[in-house]
């Protein structure tokens, strides 16, 4: 119960992954959090390229959820601390509008991280080849601010989709492919990003030059009835549907199930379903969502919320 003794929102939360058909390991990353003293969620959905460029994207797919959930968790505690009035929502927007340039910044420090301790062409970074060798065997190297520019950042690249959800305000990010599908309580679906389907594997990532500006940000206050269900997941998902159609109809299904037998039955299920998605696609499939449920006065949310992981 809120403190003016209305109904509030609990979540429940939806996460899994799979790796793709004859992949040695997946190079998807997926977290779902709840945060704010369960008063708000934490969404993030990353997808290493995986190519034999991208031969370390596993690492950048980790990396960018890891930074993207510590900016994120941040942003919702003051969405939650300042959002019930729409007077603060410029001010909370503008934050959603910085909050990429964060990520990609804090996703670059822990690759220049690793790559002065491990590089991924066999030498420091700004060293010569043949040159010293820098730090011993054992000991972590931070970057100088000269090893920067030498960095090969294609190497970890990655995508990355992510959305904070409060009763008031949803937000949205996402950099490069994958899907948002927002689900009404009636089943109807909505993907704020959608522009067809795609034509090819080329997609932007956390890897390019500022690469924040190719950030797209979906801002919606939440003014009527109860928020949405949030799903969020790689493409390695919505490729295993013969037509868009199909994609949306099994975002309804999760949460009309959801609805019907518990969100404890769908998690369990869950893994089933991403594997079978992933014969069709051959792709690594994630999936983090968030179901909410109206939580009368006076009555205790059926499970504790608190951050997960």
């Amino acid at each position: 119960m809120n403190t003016t003794g209305t109904s509030t929102v609990a979540w429940e939360l939806l996460d899994g992954g799979v790796k793709g058909v004859a992949k040695k390991y997946s190079q998807d990353r997926g977290r779902a959090l709840t945060t704010a003293d369960g008063r708000a969620v934490v969404l993030a959905v990353a997808d290493g390229h995986g190519s034999r460029a991208h031969f370390r994207s596993e690492l950048g797919a980790r990396w960018a959820v890891e930074a993207f959930t510590a900016g994120a968790r941040i942003y919702a505690h003051e969405v939650v601390r300042r959002g019930q009035d729409a007077a603060n929502w410029p001010r909370l927007l503008a934050e959603a509008r910085s909050l990429p340039q964060q990520v990609v910044h804090a996703w670059r420090r822990r690759v220049q991280i690793h790559e002065a301790n491990s590089p991924a062409h066999g030498r420091k970074p700004g060293a010569a080849p043949g040159g010293p060798a820098g730090a011993t065997a054992g000991t972590a190297v931070r970057p100088t601010a000269g090893s920067a520019p030498d960095a090969d950042l294609a190497v970890y690249g990655s995508t990355l989709v992510g959305a904070v959800v409060t009763e008031r305000l949803l937000v949205c990010w996402q950099l490069g492919d994958g899907d948002i599908v927002l689900v009404d309580p009636d089943g109807t679906t909505r993907m704020p990003f959608y522009t067809g389907p795609d034509m090819g594997d080329e997609t932007e990532s956390l890897c390019e030059p500022e690469a924040w500006r190719k950030a797209r940000l979906h801002w919606q206050p939440l003014t009527g009835g109860p928020p949405p269900g949030v799903l969020i997941s790689t493409d390695g998902l919505s490729k295993s549907f013969a037509d868009h159609e199909g994609f949306l109809a099994f975002a309804s299904g999760v949460r009309s199930r959801a609805a019907s037998h518990g969100v404890a039955a769908v998690q369990a299920q869950l893994p089933d379903w991403l594997g079978h998605a992933a014969k069709y696609s051959g792709d690594d499939a994630t999936l983090a969502g968030a179901i909410p449920a109206v939580v009368g006065p006076g009555a205790a949310p059926s499970h504790p919320h608190t951050d997960t992981h």
